[in-house]
């Protein structure tokens, strides 16, 4: 089985920050993500210049994209990017992890998510989308589904309506699972209205985090796991140091988290999504599958960035029993 993923090509620019007195400076709340403009970004690129920094492809939905893909599972990712240096890191970065791009290009800044890391591990994201948010509705082609079982959708991508829209029925008609991953709880916030549209109409599987979960549906992470199921296949409601929720139907787990010394929460619930999906598509069981994903996202967690490091990758593959490399 192959999956395509679908989201905003971004690079990642990590800075670790001593205190959130630099946040609140910026009118950034903590743990959330903000679009900003141009003007906005080169604030934020003067309030670094001192700070350690690491760079890195980003993206919510090309991070588990490359998860899955480092597992063994032919994938590909749809997005567009700018003809840049930031640009091209994208796009080698997808292929050194095997992953297929369908990427347009344009003639302007890539996308840029800055991410700032608190002592605590809690990342904060201000986000030039720049050339990635230009994907629009008539750049998708139907042949660009064909092959692929599964469509994951990142939730940032949610405020596009029409290009959500026709995306999804593409899908549908190439006969994909739709996967939707919620993303952001403020995102949820200002689009409820579609997400409580589509959801029941042509998700699959659905990934909330429990402040997405709760912006949804108004439940804590056990309850809100089973409102969400009765509208989805499968959902999943990722608790982070409490381990996750999963239901399909009447049968509800608990998966708890790995204990592990947490540096930065940065792709866990990305990672923990290609983890679960790996398993699905490999045949495991929900708790299976959950254990998988609570494996990846506890191994990122312990670097800086949403890459699990290459050492980790062989002990991963150990652990899953496939011995791929």
């Amino acid at each position: 089985m192959k999956i395509l993923g679908m989201g905003n090509a971004l690079v990642d620019v990590l800075a670790l920050i001593d205190n959130d007195a630099l946040l609140e400076q910026l009118n950034l709340p903590k743990g959330s993500m903000q679009l900003i403009d141009e003007g906005k970004l080169n604030e934020i690129n003067k309030s670094i210049a001192g700070l350690d920094k690491f760079l890195a492809s980003g993206g919510s939905a090309s991070n588990t994209i490359i998860g899955i893909a480092r597992l063994g599972v032919e994938a590909g990712f749809l997005g567009k990017i700018g003809r840049d240096e930031y640009g091209k890191y994208f796009k080698e970065d997808l292929i050194r992890n095997g992953v297929t791009p369908h990427l347009a290009e344009v003639d302007l800044t890539s996308g840029i998510a800055t991410t700032f890391i608190s002592k605590d591990g809690e990342r904060t994201f201000g986000t030039y989308l720049g050339a990635a948010a230009l994907v629009a509705p008539e750049d998708l082609s139907k042949e660009y589904f064909q092959g692929y079982s599964y469509f994951y959708i990142e939730g940032y991508l949610v405020q596009n309506l029409e290009l959500i829209r026709r995306a999804i029925v593409l899908a549908k008609e190439a006969g994909s699972k739709i996967i939707l991953d919620l993303a952001s709880y403020n995102v949820v916030e200002g689009n409820l209205a579609f997400l409580q549209e589509i959801i029941p109409s042509y998700v699959d599987i659905l990934f909330a985090n429990e402040e997405e979960a709760l912006a949804f549906t108004n439940q804590k992470a056990e309850d809100a796991v089973a409102t969400l199921s009765s509208q989805v296949e499968i959902a999943i409601v990722k608790a982070g140091a409490n381990g996750s929720w999963i239901q399909q139907g009447e049968n509800k787990l608990h998966v708890p988290a790995l204990k592990v010394n947490c540096v930065d929460t940065t792709g866990a619930g990305d990672l923990y999504a290609a983890g679960f999906l790996y398993g699905l598509i490999a045949g495991k069981d929900l708790y299976a599958s959950g254990e998988y994903g609570t494996l990846l996202a506890g191994h990122v967690i312990q670097g800086v960035g949403a890459k699990i490091k290459e050492e980790a990758w062989e002990h991963i593959q150990d652990r899953l029993g496939n011995g791929k490399n």
